[in-house]
């Protein structure tokens, strides 16, 4: 039987759209929904970067391109393509978020969302850990996206992705508008085995 759900498919196809669709049914049949997704931020129509965002609407930086991102001030600069990470602005929001998970929360949250486990999420070490963590011994289940399979492995990804207790649903420009039901049977059943 499976604990977890991951949605994976190429950027841009609409995973964290279908992320946040599910949360949306899931907190309005009334299941407790915590974590985080990534949304893109625009500026004149031109992508600058990313947020991190919890499921409440705290945001966070997660990435903002060269000249949007400033000087690092003497930090140590994690890049991805144009993208300089702000992996303090990530930690900071994203890390206390897992702290939650378990059972000191009063058995109130079923579902936990980590959107994404990606490049840029994965320069932070305690990140990581917290995944690993979560996956192995919470008691909600985790909504969650990777990306797809391109050029070198990422540890953790392949982890996840090789595990035997997650359902990995493969999201494409041709499924997207119909595989939330699957997704939502997928995530009910998790939470039902595990009350």
């Amino acid at each position: 039987m499976f604990k977890h759900v991951f949605l994976t498919g190429p950027p841009g196809v609409g995973k964290t759209t279908l992320v946040q669709k599910a949360c949306d049914v899931l907190l309005s049949s009334g299941v407790g929904v915590e974590g985080f997704y990534t949304e893109e931020v625009r500026e004149g129509g031109r992508r600058v970067g990313f947020d991190v965002v919890t499921v409440t609407g705290e945001r966070g930086h997660l990435s903002r391109i060269r000249d949007v991102a400033g000087a690092s001030h003497g930090r140590q600069e994690y890049t991805v393509g144009q993208y300089v990470v702000d992996l303090p602005s990530f930690e900071n929001l994203a890390l206390p978020l897992f702290r939650n998970v378990g059972p000191a929360n009063g058995g109130s949250m079923k579902v936990f969302v980590i959107d994404e486990i990606g490049k840029m999420e994965l320069f932070s070490q305690p990140f990581i850990r917290a995944v690993r963590h979560t996956l192995d011994s919470s008691p909600c289940t985790i909504l969650g996206t990777i990306p797809v399979r391109k050029g070198k492995p990422l540890g953790v990804v392949e982890e996840v992705r090789s595990r035997t207790d997650v359902k990995i649903f493969l999201v494409s420009k041709e499924n997207r508008n119909v595989i939330l039901q699957d997704i939502l049977a997928a995530l009910q059943q998790c939470v039902k085995q595990r009350t």
